[in-house]
């Protein structure tokens, strides 16, 4: 297979794409206007729709010929690509039986080579890598653009394992069964064709799996519904129906959670995003579990289950307190009569305030616990007390940086970490499980000179009187006279939580702000407003539903907090969101037009009249509401970017950017939001990459192209310091 050099690659995709009334109070939408008799722009749904896909070739045009074909571009092209493909970036290993794995990009292996190696190996400046499943050649081999989607494996010894593939990107996936000792696909093994599935290793010769089993079988979401035990050697449509959900909830699925104690089986019926019924599965019987609907269940101990708490849950006598993780007996939760070992419920970790627990991992020696203390990273392990209770001890790391337990091995209770920070390069530490010293293993090269940079947590007050916190990244010293072009990115929604990242990208697209942002003068931030998981449960749960407009007006915060402090101006402040932050992002363009002088909208959902009807957004009702009850329809309308579309408001510039093969948040969002300003004479850019699935890209010259048309977008409509 030949490969084009990137320049050359980059300069060809170019070519092709050549070729083929009044404004409202600040803080206060204008009163929105009457619905359409019918959405004009609903073809553009069509997703491989022939008019469809022709305007999207002729606007993606468009953008090369007004971004792509500027000197300004190339530069940010090459930086961004190289970057991407430098040799010292750390490896994102997960690690099964006695091998970490890797999946590695450059511009030999667009697609990736999957390979494996050991902490012996990453000791060394070399190490040595073993091919297990070269991406790019099987794509070729079989003419079908597959996408590495993970590899899930029964432990502790890792050999039986299942690969995950996706054609163009998209969630949707294959599964082929790979043996690790032999590193081929195990013929007549497991296979399951693509969908959206959900599967776990039971044991070596059994699966539990959710998948489309044909009609009726997924739920309106787009996904299982049926939870099935599959035995080896037997047809896909002969394995075992475990349990059934109603096809309005949004998934069902079953899993093994081992052990050194004991596995636990158990089935859940996610009836909502946010709430779960739980069953353990015992003896072949369903026997419920009574858990809040809103815990989570994180990970199992010693045959205990470990489960954090979303809102306060009072057991008896007893209230466990929202945000803390309790470690309870299964015999207790399905209330049966158990000893005092088996049969109790208690805390493990009960936040202090300004803490919130991000991650839950057991190994044998111990459960992790990763903690954010005001969006700083903490990392500690919580083992038994002697007698009653639970020792905790801090692993120590740099502080102002995140973390998170990337890999554990499963037999001794060793662990991989990665850290980073706004100006530290991502780093890869191993820790013993017996002395819990971390010890540097890789770190990247830097990609900008950081001395220069200073990173800053300021707060600020939202419109009910809430502070929100943000971080500032910038050169030291920096004059606050108002010049200084400044890029926000924020997300906002389903508990996720935006941290200190060296990339400063929700993708982690790693020192791309750095290089082609910070060095040529920008300043950047990033916001934590309320509907992520920053500041714990309540931090998210403060904007569901209707009260969606206090996510808006905590950024329109921040964009007022970063003018008052004279960093920038409303004319050099750009906007970054993508998915929900595209709604975000195109939400408050507008409610405060006036408040930003570009945006970049990012694979957004912008229709909120009808995204419950498209893809597996009817999976998001409990977090944004049910456009078809007329009382949750009246606040999603006051907010619905396309709904809400007005001549006259002067929007800053856009750029959109989305995937013909997202199968999560529908293109359709992006097309007609693009379509609707254009017919309102706005300016706008977009473009569609043909393969990416949600992240919008497949190889680093995808994403190259894509990160630089972004920020291209950028410099031209904020200009230079």
């Amino acid at each position: 297979m030949t490969i084009d050099p990137p320049r050359l690659l980059a300069l060809s995709l170019l070519a092709g794409l050549l070729a083929c009334g009044e404004p409202p109070a600040p803080g206060a939408p204008a009163d929105p206007p009457a619905d359409p008799p019918a959405d004009p722009y609903a073809w553009l749904e069509e997703i491989d729709g022939e008019r469809a896909l022709d305007w999207v070739r002729a606007h993606n045009r468009t953008t090369a010929e007004r971004l792509g074909a500027q000197p300004l571009f190339a530069g940010l092209y090459d930086e961004v690509l190289a970057i991407l493909n430098a040799s010292s970036r750390v490896p994102a290993v997960t690690w099964h039986g006695d091998h970490l794995y890797d999946l590695w990009k450059d511009d030999a292996h667009p697609r990736g080579l999957y390979r494996r190696t050991t902490v012996a190996e990453l000791r060394r400046d070399e190490p040595a890598w073993e091919m297990v499943l070269d991406v790019d050649a099987l794509a070729e081999e079989e003419d079908v653009p597959w996408v590495f989607h993970g590899m899930r494996c029964l432990p502790p010894e890792g050999r039986h394992c299942l690969v995950e593939l996706s054609p163009g990107g998209g969630d949707a996936g294959e599964l082929r069964e790979l043996d690790t000792e032999t590193l081929a696909f195990v013929e007549d093994g497991f296979f399951v064709p693509t969908a959206k599935s959900s599967v776990s290793w039971r044991d070596a010769d059994t699966l539990f799996l959710g998948t489309d089993f044909g009609e009726g079988s997924m739920t309106g979401s787009g996904y299982p519904r049926i939870a099935r035990l599959w035995r080896r050697g037997t047809a896909l449509e002969q394995a075992e129906t475990i349990y059934q959900a109603e096809p309005s909830s949004v998934w069902a699925a079953a899993s093994r959670i081992h052990t050194d104690a004991g596995d636990i089986d158990l089935v859940e019926d996610q009836d909502t995003f946010w709430t779960t019924e739980r069953w353990q599965l015992v003896d072949g019987e369903l026997r419920a579990l009574g858990l809040p609907p809103s815990a989570v269940v994180e990970d199992g101990y010693r045959g205990r289950l470990l489960i954090s708490l979303q809102e306060d849950w009072t057991r008896g006598v007893e209230t466990f307190p929202q945000g803390s993780v309790v470690i309870a007996d299964p015999a207790a939760l399905r209330g049966e009569k158990g000893t005092a070992e088996e049969g109790t419920v208690e805390v493990l970790v009960a936040p202090e305030e300004g803490e919130v627990v991000e991650g839950v991992r057991a190994t044998e020696q111990g459960i992790l616990v990763t903690v954010l203390d005001d969006v700083r990273g903490r990392l500690y392990r919580y083992q038994p007390a002697a007698g009653r209770g639970w020792n905790r001890r801090e692993v120590p790391f740099p502080d102002n940086g995140a973390l998170s337990v990337s890999a554990v091995h499963d037999a001794t209770g060793d662990f991989l970490v990665l850290y980073e920070s706004f100006l530290i390069p991502p780093s890869l530490y191993f820790v013993s499980a017996a002395d819990l010293k971390p010890e540097l293993l890789r770190r990247q090269e830097p990609t900008f000179d950081a001395s220069r940079f200073e990173a800053i947590q300021h707060w600020t007050t939202s419109a009910d009187g809430t502070r929100v916190p943000y971080f500032v990244v910038m050169p030291t010293g920096m004059e606050h006279d108002g010049e200084r072009p400044t890029h926000i990115f924020s997300y906002g929604g389903f508990r996720n939580s935006l941290k200190p990242s060296y990339s400063g990208s929700y993708e982690k697209l790693y020192g791309t702000y750095g290089r082609l942002w910070l060095e040529r003068g920008g300043v950047f931030v990033l916001a934590n407003i309320r509907g992520g998981g920053e500041l714990g449960p309540a931090w998210h749960q403060a904007a569901l539903l209707e009260n969606r407009h206090r996510a808006f007006e905590d950024f329109e915060a921040v964009a007022e907090d970063l003018v008052a402090r004279g960093i920038t101006s409303p004319q050099r402040l750009g906007i970054e969101g993508r998915s929900n932050g595209g709604l975000l992002v195109t939400a408050t363009m507008t409610r405060r037009p006036e408040l930003y002088g570009a945006v970049v909208a990012g694979v957004p959902l912008t229709d909120m009249r009808r995204y419950h009807e498209l893809l597996a957004g009817e999976s998001w009702m409990a977090e944004f509401g049910d456009p078809d009850d007329p009382e949750d329809w009246a606040f999603l309308r006051a907010y619905s970017p396309y709904h809400n579309l007005e001549a006259g408001r002067d929007y800053p510039p856009i750029f959109f950017f989305t995937s013909t093969r997202d199968d999560r948040v529908h293109p359709g969002h992006a097309r007609k939001m693009a379509a609707r300003m254009e017919e309102l004479g706005y300016e706008v850019l977009y473009y569609e990459n043909i393969e990416g699935g949600h992240g919008g890209s497949v190889t680093n010259e995808q994403l190259a192209y894509r990160v630089a048309l972004a920020y291209a977008h950028l410099w031209n409509e904020l200009g230079g310091p």
